[in-house]
């Protein structure tokens, strides 16, 4: 009787285990593009959400950079290319194109990469709810942002964080 209650028990318990991850939500995915840094670039932000809580990040930004010394986005020398007002630029990742925007921010004093200051942003809203996201925003303005972030040392942090929120809303409403 007894080995038949214990294996009743360890069988309830790997059933109640096995059947919360069934139960768990599922991943919604929310995009947002956002001007996060002035007017001559934009960031594109996305957020894989479960439930209200940003389980996944991922940021970069566009901006025109000289073609002969970056990588353009795909079909920028092809027609797409074309229609770019100056020949000499190409619409350009600057995650993909880290060291050489980061030379030009290093000129400024800055000591981290552009893509170690957008993995830094990233890593910051992992695990953060919605909610949190949204009231440490509210709680803060954008100059009180830049010391925030760990690792992040980017004037421009709270137009960041403000692209994941737009992102984090936009996979709500999926």
């Amino acid at each position: 009787m007894k080995k038949i209650l214990v294996l009743a028990l360890v069988l309830v318990s790997i059933f109640s285990v096995a059947g919360a991850g069934f139960a768990a939500d599922s991943l919604k995915m929310g995009k947002a593009d956002y001007a996060a840094h002035g007017t001559r670039c934009f960031a594109v932000a996305v957020v894989a959400l479960q439930g209200d809580v940003i389980v996944g990040a991922y940021l970069d930004e566009y901006q025109m950079l000289p073609r002969a010394e970056t990588i353009g986005v795909p079909n920028s020398d092809k027609d797409f290319g074309d229609a770019f007002a100056n020949p000499d630029q190409a619409l350009a990742s600057k995650k993909l194109n880290s060291e050489y925007y980061s030379n030009n921010m290093a000129r400024a004093g800055s000591t981290v990469t552009i893509a170690d200051n957008f993995t830094a942003l990233e890593q910051f809203v992992v695990g953060m709810t919605v909610a949190e996201l949204e009231a440490f925003l509210a709680a803060n303005d954008a100059e009180a942002a830049v010391d925030m972030v760990t690792g992040a040392t980017l004037v421009d942090n709270y137009g960041y964080l403000s692209a994941f929120l737009a992102a984090a809303k936009d996979a709500l409403n999926n």
